[in-house]
């Protein structure tokens, strides 16, 4: 379990975490959302993400639940109208699109962290980096790079910043934890 919050930093009580809405071809990847899930609820941090039953968002809102931890989930209606929304945690809000869910959830996080998933996950990693570029937000932000899934991104990023098309000083906006450990210290909120 993570102690106490660092003189000058404050333990972030909401986590907003992107991750897919499929589990993938790799095990890592689910037991990395859940052992997520669990630390969450152990540490007393509020999920909250995109409302999902399926995939990782299932497997990671269970975890918490699991341990008695609080979920709060945002869907879009087109999504709870496939059936993909999870009814069983403590706040489901259901919003007209993505546009509305995605600013509902960076406005009830105090930090991020992406585990796993696909162009969604991507989506919505690289808007809140944006929005952190340009001041909307002080937010911290950790990308969990589960058996290097995030290996490339990384590189990519490293690159466009050396061509000169992502200035340098926008790489601090995110880090890249291995552990959960480390990404829930990432998270501390200043």
């Amino acid at each position: 379990m993570i102690q106490g919050a660092k003189v000058g930093f404050m333990k972030a009580n909401r986590i907003c975490v992107y991750c897919g809405a499929n589990p993938g071809n790799n095990p890592q990847f689910a037991a990395m959302a859940k052992a997520l899930g669990h630390a969450l609820a152990e540490n007393h941090i509020e999920l909250v993400y995109g409302g999902g039953k399926v995939g990782l968002m299932g497997i990671v809102a269970d975890a918490v639940l699991e341990k008695g931890g609080r979920v709060t989930g945002v869907i879009p209606q087109k999504l709870m109208d496939l059936e993909q929304g999870h009814t069983g945690i403590q706040d489901l809000r259901i919003v007209n699109d993505m546009h509305e869910r995605k600013a509902a959830m960076a406005t009830l996080a105090d930090a991020f962290i992406a585990l796993p998933g696909g162009f969604g996950t991507l989506e919505e990693l690289f808007e809140v980096l944006t929005w952190s570029q340009i001041g909307y937000h002080a937010k911290p932000i950790a990308i969990l790079d589960v058996d290097n899934y995030y290996h490339h991104l990384s590189q990519f990023i490293h690159h466009a910043m050396e061509t000169g098309l992502i200035k340098k000083q926008y790489g601090q906006l995110f880090q890249v934890a291995h552990t959960i450990e480390s990404a829930l210290k990432i998270c501390q909120v200043r």
